[in-house]
């Protein structure tokens, strides 16, 4: 595979820049985006800042009253009904979308879920792997109506976790022992070979696709664990405190990357690239990858090869029923 243009670009930003710094000075007035999980942890801060800068923003929504409430109160927010896990409904939102006309310039697939119990949605499916990626995956290729007039960019939210396991490819749902966190070290592998995939069928029609590592940060992302467990790795302690600030980045510095991939012009003409800290990644040093949540920075090779990327599409488009670049 070549990784010749995934190295740093020195955009002038960081670790530490917020959304709201990368967005200095860029007007967004006009411009249409959607952010899945819009309503809550990074997504919430990303929806505030994209509205900050003049854009609207569709946010579609599990749970559409939850949505609106911690929405309440933010300029130029749309709210409707998407659940990822379940492929009817993800029809179902791409119709009602694209039934009004209208023409998408940023999508960012931010909404996923970490380290669940072992649950299975539609027909057997791994729920990580599922709504994490499938459910993205059917979401843009049935929007792409919308996404290619604007020229959009396309953000897949992945992490560093990705380096926890490549895709499973002879068992990609996981009915031979589940492993709650190499199933999510799939599913965001996932997410970065869609966004390459993506890029390779879309750049000829102007649309171009990141992925991204939005840094470690604390929010309802955790849900499935057990204060035990992050009190073992070391996150917290037993009164709930946060042990190590220093490793984890705020809500808005944690949404900076997926805004800073959605809207810098730096970014013009390139694709296909895993993203952190508000720059392009370089490749990860061989030997980074533990179970202990002690995981490197950098892009594995695997979450970034053009043929392990064809290959998911494939699975992907079969899994689905839905490619709109067939």
């Amino acid at each position: 595979m070549s990784t010749s243009a995934q190295h740093k670009i020195g955009s002038g930003f960081g670790a530490t820049s917020t959304a709201e710094d990368v967005l200095r000075g860029i007007d967004l007035t006009g411009k249409l985006a959607l952010v899945t999980g819009g309503y809550s942890g990074l997504g919430l801060e990303t929806t505030r800042a994209l509205t900050g800068a003049g854009a609207r923003v569709v946010v579609p929504a599990r749970r559409p009253d939850t949505a609106r409430e911690a929405l309440a109160g933010v300029p130029g927010v749309e709210v409707d009904e998407l659940d990822l896990g379940d492929l009817e409904s993800v029809r179902a939102f791409a119709e009602r979308f694209l039934g009004s006309g209208r023409s998408l310039d940023l999508v960012i697939g931010n909404a996923g879920i970490m380290a669940c119990p072992e649950t299975r949605v539609g027909p057997g499916w791994e729920t990580q792997f599922a709504t994490n990626h499938l459910g993205h995956f059917a979401l843009v290729n049935r929007l792409w109506p919308a996404i290619e007039p604007g020229g959009a960019r396309v953000v897949s939210v992945s992490s560093r976790g990705h380096q926890l396991s490549d895709v499973r490819w002879d068992d990609v749902h996981w009915r031979r022992g589940y492993d709650k966190w190499l199933a999510y070290g799939q599913a965001k592998t996932a997410n970065s070979l869609f966004a390459v995939g993506l890029d390779a069928r879309a750049r000829d029609r102007g649309v171009r696709a990141f992925a991204l590592h939005p840094g470690g940060i604390l929010t309802p992302l955790q849900r499935h664990l057990e204060q035990r467990e992050m009190i073992e790795r070391g996150w917290i302690d037993e009164n709930g405190t946060v042990l190590h600030p220093e490793h984890f980045k705020t809500p808005q510095q944690g949404a900076a990357t997926q805004v800073w991939a959605a809207t810098s012009p730096r970014l013009d003409g390139l694709g296909g690239l895993y993203l952190e800290d508000c720059d392009v990644a370089e490749p990860a040093r061989e030997g980074t990858e533990t179970r202990d949540g002690g995981l490197g920075d950098g892009v594995k090779s695997w979450a970034v090869d053009p043929a392990g990327a064809a290959r998911l599409w494939d699975l992907s488009a079969e899994l689905t029923g839905v490619n709109a670049f067939a």
